[in-house]
């Protein structure tokens, strides 16, 4: 009897190797998924409205906006693929097997990267426009944005393939027990990894906007005083345009964010936390994930192409009809 019970805590009884079950806690247990489950939801859903307006319509196709694609799709699967596996895990049993770990782990490495790749690329961005506004459309084009990108998914697939290769080749060796998701990387890659995913990217990404900040202000002082050129440490910068200025405005409202976001997974990462078994650090995870609902938000709220043309577009289909690419949702009239 007292053998069966104890068969019945193990989260595979039929395994000798099985780890037991956590504490079982179905009331907070059932909210939570409910909760995250609404937020996967909503993760796929207005991240896909992003990915057809851009994909869609030729008109938004620039090189702002293709970043902001790149960027969508990366929120887009980790609300498809990434938080889908990650919540039966709390409170529950891995239920995949040791090579799905493995390859879920890596899976969540490269979207994590290309994510913070898109950030860096999204300030360079803005620093050109906001800095450099006549040389941008010869600096910034269409198709160098295009091969940033695919260097960006790129290097993030190649490089993370080497970090997590030991934990690809031998999925059970960090893992005590069947039933469990543990993945460990050495000091040293480790600590190489955090200086080129998060510490280097971040320093990049504050510097950029501090200065587009600091020149933001300065134009909008020089218009006050009717001055069209100013000249700031050695450099001109020419008043950018107005459109301009409001997406900086939008788009440094997604990089706090997403260093509001990223910041305590990744402290929790330089001070040695198991990413897997600590609640800290499962929280630290899920406020990562939730950073890619919050970005199509923020799209919504800056952007009327978006919020007002091109979802009704979309959602009234109206873009299965002929020649529908060539509607500008940029267009009040719509």
């Amino acid at each position: 009897m007292m053998e069966t019970l104890e068969r019945e805590e193990l989260c595979f009884p039929q395994l000798n190797n099985s780890c037991r079950k956590p504490l079982k806690r179905h009331a907070e247990n059932t909210f939570l998924y409910i909760l995250l489950s609404c937020i996967a939801v909503i993760t796929v859903t207005f991240n896909l409205l992003v990915i057809i307006a851009v994909f869609h319509f030729r008109k938004l196709q620039t090189p702002t906006n293709l970043l902001l694609l790149s960027l969508a799709v990366s929120d887009f699967l980790v609300g498809l693929l990434l938080m889908p596996i990650q919540i039966p895990e709390i409170g529950g049993c891995l239920v995949f097997g040791s090579f799905g770990c493995a390859m879920f782990n890596y899976a969540s490495y490269i979207i994590t990267s290309a994510s913070v790749g898109n950030m860096v690329l999204i300030s360079v961005d803005r620093y050109v426009a906001i800095c450099e506004p006549l040389s941008y459309p010869m600096k910034v084009t269409r198709r160098r944005v295009q091969v940033c990108i695919c260097l960006c998914w790129g290097s993030s697939v190649f490089y993370n393939g080497l970090i997590l290769k030991e934990n690809i080749e031998d999925p059970e060796k960090h893992n005590p027990c069947y039933g469990e998701c543990i993945y460990l990387i050495d000091l040293l890659p480790g600590a190489f990894d955090t200086i080129l995913t998060f510490i280097a990217p971040v320093t990049v990404i504050i510097v950029l906007y501090m200065r587009v900040f600091l020149v933001a202000v300065s134009q909008a002082r020089a218009m006050r005083s009717q001055i069209t050129a100013i000249t700031m440490k050695g450099s001109v910068c020419i008043t950018a345009k107005k459109s301009e200025k409001k997406a900086a405005t939008a788009l440094g409202g997604v990089v706090i964010v997403f260093l509001f976001s990223f910041c305590p997974y990744f402290c929790l990462s330089l001070i040695g936390e198991n990413i897997e078994n600590e609640a800290e650090s499962i929280l630290g995870t899920w406020l990562l994930y939730i950073n890619s609902c919050i970005n199509p938000i923020i799209y919504a709220l800056f952007y009327p192409w978006f919020r007002k043309n091109s979802v009704k577009l979309i959602l009234t289909l109206q873009i299965l009809l002929p020649n529908s690419s060539y509607i500008n949702p940029m267009d009040k009239n719509i």
